[in-house]
């Protein structure tokens, strides 16, 4: 597929030749979600906690003798029936990650391009380079190209002018081609991509 690659000005560049294997499939959703939920789930902190038996600080003496009281039997006060005891099969800490093979998390990105691409949320810009990092400067050229809630790729190195304008507009993140992933390119309406980023990614799945 060809599109039209523009400047940050808002002028023709020329076009740029897309794969089809990368950004011309038929977006499946089932692959997207499974790495939508592996990405999430590998971020999830697991650092719920709380207190079981062994860990409450409280006497260990039995409460009251076993027979005679009329009561039921009861020993520890640290079991979780008694109000200050442990708590019963409660959270620990742990990993929520889990397992997604390499080749699945490599189809659901070219699936994720291609719906950005087939939806018209995909845009080539010539560069991502900015003389004065300056924020202004940035955010007309944005509001030029329509550019209000976008992820903006660039190749191996982000511009520093660019990246240092841009942190400070909201809706907008900045990441190298390495920092690619679905999540970020499904949570924003427009996929910028350099042509420096474009050439990466067919050379990734050449």
């Amino acid at each position: 597929m060809e599109l039209k690659v523009t400047t940050l000005e808002g002028k023709e560049a020329g076009s740029v030749q897309l794969s089809d294997e990368i950004f011309g499939l038929e977006p499946r959703k089932d692959i997207i979600q499974r790495c939508v939920n592996w990405q999430l789930a590998k971020r999830q902190a697991g650092t719920h906690k709380t207190q079981g038996r062994a860990e409450v600080w409280r006497t260990g003496k039995k409460m009251y003798k076993q027979k005679g009281t009329g009561g039921a039997r009861h020993g520890s006060a640290r079991v979780p029936q008694f109000r200050g005891g442990g708590r019963a099969f409660g959270p620990v800490v742990r990993s929520h990650a889990f397992a997604l093979p390499k080749k699945v998390r490599a189809l659901a990105l070219r699936h994720a391009l291609s719906a950005k691409a087939k939806d018209g949320g995909l845009i080539v810009i010539e560069s991502a380079t900015l003389e004065a990092a300056k924020t202004k400067a940035l955010v007309g050229h944005f509001s030029g190209l329509g550019l209000t809630n976008a992820l903006i790729i660039d190749g191996a190195e982000v511009n520093v002018g660019f990246a240092t304008a841009a942190r400070n507009i909201p809706n907008i993140d900045v990441l190298p081609i390495q920092g690619i992933n679905v999540y970020d390119i499904l949570r924003r309406h427009k996929l910028v991509l350099t042509k420096s980023a474009v050439d990466a990614l067919e050379a990734r799945f050449k």
